[in-house]
């Protein structure tokens, strides 16, 4: 684990030396746990979303998507919960008067334990957690002697609930009740899908079962938010709700969680390094859960969440809103054989960190590799194995040289692939060092525009993950890069 943290240590390095993320605010000595992507995080990322709302919305006949706004009427958070609900347990130090998640103090701790040891207080505290036995937890904080990072005392208040939701002021009245004008930031972005329901249903002549898609910001106050950009106060999900038929729930939920391991498998995952894990407690909403989780550098990890959420949500925003929230299905009941009638929907729901997912993807590329060459001598170099058709740039365009006409064919090239796909071009250094930065990138792809260009028209394509070569025509390049990201 200590070298794999060392590792990970390398990677968020690299993240900021090659344009993927950046420490929000930087200048002003950062924001904790808020970044900013750079010019190849930011391409990265929206290749994965673009690969998850083309699944969702194109590959599927009936899933649609919307983009709901950040801002909702209050009621909303009342309806689904979170304002009653949305809270970890927290602990303060008496001494540092640092507060920490109870689940990550004890987490951490187990950590640094032997394997069967870490394990068994981890159970243990799943146990507490599903009970909300705050007393019990307080007491395996103490009895496991677990101590402040800060004070290094183990003098603790007693366990208790935050909540998690930001809250701002909307408007410009000024009002001496400062709850008038409040509204929260969302914490999710689903409840902006189940106050759409009617309109899209309606709008868009959608059939149960059908899906609604979403991507979006979203913005949880975690007291402890650590592990790079794995858990942070601003960050982005991408979320379906597919409403199904009630007693049709368990089904879809089976199907939906075989389809989203297989999807992140798709983009290139291995399937070893994913497992499905049960949650020991539900939800308030939900009839069954569980994770999908990926074996990050730091450990097993939730990566998505696939949630049968009854129908908890739409009865309850119909019992807020008072505005009547229900599908009528003229579907046969072979049980009755009239009609199925007027009914609330039943949701299962598929929920995915974009953060989480481009933290998967890079941690998955990253590659310190060394070797001896023929000659004996040792050679070494930075990688990012990013699956072509997700990688940030697809094709870097060299001329071996800046005269002798090499330039004007490479930017011929580059203006015949532009249009298809990311390129890079570039003059600058030996061919070598601007290799080694393209491997840095993740550029899978590199064409040297060479003197022996201008006599057969043919160029050299190298390709990132064997570091091979080849000499092909220059009128095929474009077609094999296309080939190579479909």
């Amino acid at each position: 684990m200590a070298n794999e943290q060392n590792n990970f240590a390398e990677l968020i390095s690299h993240c900021k030396e090659y344009g993927y993320i950046f420490q929000s605010s930087e200048i002003y000595d950062g924001l904790a746990a808020v970044y900013d992507y750079g010019q190849n995080g930011a391409q990265l990322k929206k290749n994965i979303r673009d690969q998850w709302w083309k699944s969702m919305t194109q590959l599927h006949d009936n899933i649609v998507g919307i983009d709901a706004a950040i801002f909702m009427h209050p009621t909303t958070w009342k309806a689904s919960g979170h304002v009653d609900n949305f809270s970890d347990p927290m602990i303060d130090n008496k001494d540092s008067k640092k507060r920490y998640r109870v689940d990550h103090l004890i987490e951490a701790h187990a950590e640094t334990l032997p394997e069967a040891d870490g394990k068994a207080l981890i159970e243990q505290m799943e146990a507490l957690l599903a009970n909300d036995d705050y007393l019990g937890l307080k007491a395996l904080i103490e009895d496991n002697k677990i101590a402040c990072g800060i004070s290094k005392t183990c003098n603790w208040t007693d366990v208790r609930q935050f909540n998690l939701m930001f809250k701002t002021e909307f408007g410009a009245v000024a009002s001496d009740n400062p709850d008038d004008n409040m509204v929260y930031l969302r914490p999710e972005t689903a409840q902006g899908i189940f106050v759409n329901f009617l309109n899209v249903q309606k709008t868009g002549r959608m059939k149960i079962p059908f899906g609604i898609a979403q991507t979006g910001k979203a913005f949880r106050n975690e007291i402890v938010a650590r592990q790079f950009i794995f858990r942070m106060r601003e960050f982005e999900q991408m979320e379906m709700q597919f409403f199904v038929r009630p007693g049709t729930q368990k089904e879809w939920y089976n199907f939906w969680k075989e389809e989203r391991k297989k999807w992140h498998e798709s983009i290139g995952i291995p399937a070893e390094k994913l497992r499905y894990h049960d949650h020991a407690k539900l939800a308030h909403y939900a009839d069954a859960a569980l994770d999908i989780e990926f074996e990050f550098p730091f450990g097993w990890k939730e990566l998505e969440g696939i949630h049968s959420r009854t129908d908890f949500d739409l009865k309850n925003h119909e019992k807020y809103s008072k505005k009547k929230i229900q599908y009528f299905d003229n579907d046969i009941d072979p049980a009755t054989n009239k009609p199925y009638g007027n009914y609330v929907p039943y949701v299962v729901e598929t929920s995915v960190g974009l953060d989480r997912l481009f933290l998967t993807v890079i941690s998955l590329a990253y590659a310190e590799e060394k070797w001896t060459k023929e000659d004996g001598t040792e050679d070494s170099r930075v990688v990012l194995r990013i699956p072509p058709k997700i990688a940030p740039t697809k094709l870097a365009i060299l001329p071996l040289t800046k005269k002798d006409g090499l330039p004007e064919i490479a930017e011929a090239l580059m203006a015949e692939c532009k249009p298809h796909f990311h390129c890079f071009y570039e003059e600058k250094d030996t061919i070598g060092k601007r290799y080694r930065r393209m491997d840095a990138i993740g550029t899978p792809f590199c064409v040297t525009i060479d003197h022996q260009t201008k006599e057969d028209n043919t160029v050299t394509i190298r390709y990132r993950d064997t570091m091979t070569q080849e000499r092909i025509a220059l009128a095929d390049v474009k077609k094999l890069v296309l080939g190579k990201i479909s």
